[in-house]
């Protein structure tokens, strides 16, 4: 899967929320499992640029991948967070006062907060796995990943009006 089918899916991720630059557009929600198919569609991309740009040795992959696993899930985890800060922002945003805005500020914040804490601990796992060098490769094609997933967020996402 190329890198713009993963931001095509991270649209229709988006699009899940229900909100558009034009309001006025309603999309019809997709189920849970539709969700949860994305999702998977999402993350086997990330696996295979991952895969494709760290170019493990065998006993690096085997090591490796049992580690990225956990850290996926507690990704999907914060990320579900994140999905709800901003489907609580597209159902509020018409109507949003100071304190429902400082209440989803404080929200992202977690966020943001939660995945560099994630990534903090899992730097020694990830070194043991595949030493610090290969470690900080991981952390680079990571970051990007993430970066290009929030890039395509922020694009879909009208700011406050």
């Amino acid at each position: 899967m190329k890198v713009s089918q993963i931001f095509l899916i991270v649209i229709l991720l988006v699009g899940v929320s229900g909100f558009a630059q034009d309001m006025s557009v309603q999309a019809k929600p997709l189920s849970d499992s539709d969700i949860n198919l994305l999702r998977q569609d999402v993350q086997q991309a990330k696996n295979k640029i991952i895969k494709d740009t760290m170019q493990f040795t065998d006993p690096q992959a085997a090591a490796f991948w049992p580690v990225y696993k956990e850290y996926a899930a507690q990704q999907h985890v914060i990320a579900e967070k994140r999905l709800k800060v901003i489907t609580d922002y597209a159902q509020k945003m018409e109507t949003l006062d100071d304190a429902t805005a400082n209440s989803l500020i404080q929200r992202m914040l977690q966020v943001e907060a939660d995945t560099l804490a994630l990534r903090k601990s899992y730097l020694p796992k990830f070194e043991k796995a595949i030493g610090g060098k290969m470690a900080a490769k991981f952390y680079q094609v990571d970051n990007r990943l993430d970066m290009m997933i929030n890039i395509q967020l922020a694009s879909q996402i009208p700011l406050v009006p």
